[in-house]
């Protein structure tokens, strides 16, 4: 058994992409399994007196760059992948209080109904009460990814670091499933990231974490207890920082 003693960060932003809440070849857009998972996985690290904050991607229901590819405009196409973002957030704030963890919905956009306005100083008084905070809707602007919501939010709230939820066990030279020679990296710095257009999170995020120092760590979510091992500070994947 772990103990608080032996937690690293404290105060986390668990960035999950949409696609991460979808079970490869099924029809549904959401996994009620995979969201459960996800929620357990949340409240063994917040049984360790971890603050999470979760910021949820929406590809798994829309993807406003790829409607646009498509001729649709941009504007209108990533208002509807925010809107997903927050379908995804409901879901799992379901998840985690069916199990007992309390959790608040913040959205950038005003969904009074289902969820509170983002308030910076509100998010924190959740996390210093003990709740989970998931942050939805991106930063409410188009042109914006869920990458960089999760930087800009990690910066708010004064996280310790993003744990970057992935398909991948971390940051490679090239993609690994085109790619069998690539080679994954153990550290990097924001610079070499930025130098080498590594696409696991957009220039902007990675631009934003540079400046005001919010390390990232890339990881595989399917792993057992990874996202325990991470706020352990064990190398469970791929660490950007500062200074590599």
């Amino acid at each position: 058994m772990y103990t608080s003693d032996q937690v690293r960060y404290k105060r986390i932003v668990l960035k999950i992409s949409g696609e991460a809440l979808r079970k490869v070849g099924s029809p549904d857009n959401i996994s009620p399994e995979i969201v459960r998972n996800v929620a357990e996985s949340i409240q063994q690290i917040r049984a360790l007196g971890v603050q999470v904050a979760v910021v949820v991607g929406g590809g798994n229901i829309w993807r406003g760059a790829s409607a646009s590819a498509r001729g649709m405009d941009r504007t209108m196409a990533d208002y509807m992948g925010m809107l997903a973002t927050i379908m995804n957030g409901i879901a799992l704030q379901g998840a985690l209080e069916e199990i007992g963890v309390e959790t608040r919905v913040q959205t950038a956009i005003e969904v009074k109904n289902v969820a509170e306005p983002y308030i910076v100083r509100q998010a924190v008084g959740h996390l210093e009460k003990g709740r989970v905070v998931i942050f939805v809707a991106g930063t409410g602007n188009p042109f914006f990814s869920t990458d960089t919501t999760a930087a800009l939010r990690a910066s708010e709230i004064k996280a310790e670091i993003i744990l970057k939820a992935t398909k991948v066990d971390g940051i490679y030279t090239a993609d690994p499933m085109k790619d069998p020679t690539a080679k994954r990296y153990d550290r990097l710095s924001f610079t070499e990231a930025l130098t080498r257009r590594l696409a696991v999170m957009d220039s902007t995020a990675f631009s934003l974490c540079q400046d005001n120092k919010v390390p990232i760590m890339v990881f595989d979510m399917n792993q057992p207890d990874n996202i325990l091992r991470a706020v352990l500070g064990e190398p469970v994947g791929t660490l950007v920082t500062t200074d590599a």
